[in-house]
């Protein structure tokens, strides 16, 4: 079904199972569901896509108005589809033997892609090294290879790298996060394993692309909104038990570890514990004397 209403449908497409979206104008096609497939005008050329989402209010579009859908994918371009991945398979391979007969050193090629009219041939590699190589002669060797598609050679990133390939993740998951559902990759520091208490051992903080694992990110924020209202270690407090020092922290618990003197260790919410130097000023305001206490001007409560 075709329209010609100027109303917006904006809809989400994602070009890889595990994929980052993109918005594209539906408003030719508002027959589009999620689930279903369409063919849209990229930056790399025409390629096939799932509409993962429908935008009830999409935002403001960056570059003044969104890339229009081309067309639905009907039953043949699926089939072209699964026919350009078996080719891109088999364009990686000779890939990697070239690269092996010219020998190129310090380069992996992950995997290829054709877009789905076949006229462009992406090659994605990785180096073992931050510093860029120079693979004209490779792309040169390849273009030959395959005259009719317009072969490009594009560098992507160690995560990248494990996304694609896939596998068990370094924490025993059967697969890793980035190849389930992580669609976008989030800056990774080490703070956010302090924040948390992790220990900063390489093995328990390092993923399988060498990288800072993502899932340091997962409860970060939770863990320093928590930190704002709980003592830290090694602070005095006061409990039900008496008065005592912070010995461990649990931020998603919101509860510390006291040690108490002639009680020992106890866990207690933060609503069981007051700071102890807020009682003190407590305690110190209530022996003050006060100049407006005996006349009965003075609100300060104590009788």
């Amino acid at each position: 079904m075709i329209m010609s209403s100027s109303k917006p449908y904006v809809v989400s497409v994602r070009f890889q199972k595990v994929g980052k979206v993109y918005h594209f104008d539906a408003r030719k096609f508002t027959d589009l569901r999620e689930g279903d497939f369409a063919v849209v005008e990229t930056s790399r050329g025409k390629q096939l896509g799932e509409i993962v989402q429908i935008l009830d209010d999409p935002p403001m579009p960056p570059h003044g108005s969104w890339k229009p859908i081309k067309r639905k994918a009907t039953p043949r371009d699926l089939l072209l589809r699964q026919l350009w991945q078996r080719k891109g398979l088999e364009a990686m391979i000779n890939c990697r033997a070239k690269a092996a007969e010219m020998k190129i050193e310090g380069v992996k090629i992950v995997s290829a892609e054709y877009t789905i009219d076949g006229k462009r041939l992406s090659f994605l590699y990785s180096t073992e090294t931050e510093e860029r190589v120079d693979l004209k002669s490779l792309k040169k060797a390849i273009q030959r290879t395959y005259p009719r598609s317009r072969v490009e050679m594009r560098q992507i990133g160690p995560r990248d790298v494990a996304k694609i390939i896939g596998g068990m993740g370094a924490c025993g998951m059967e697969s890793r996060c980035c190849s389930i559902f992580l669609t976008e990759f989030s800056p990774i520091s080490i703070k956010m394993a302090k924040e948390q208490g992790i220990s900063l051992t390489p093995s328990e903080i390092t993923g399988m692309c060498g990288r800072l694992r993502c899932c340091l990110i997962y409860e970060y924020q939770q863990y320093v909104e928590a930190r704002k209202t709980l003592p830290k270690r090694n602070k005095r407090v006061i409990t039900p038990q008496g008065e005592g020092k912070v010995v461990d922290v649990y931020p998603l618990k919101d509860s510390v570890m006291v040690e108490v003197e002639g009680v020992g260790r106890e866990e207690y919410g933060r609503l069981d514990i007051q700071p102890w130097d807020e009682f003190e000023e407590l305690r110190r305001k209530s022996a003050e004397p006060c100049d407006k206490h005996e006349n009965g001007e003075c609100d300060c409560g104590r009788g």
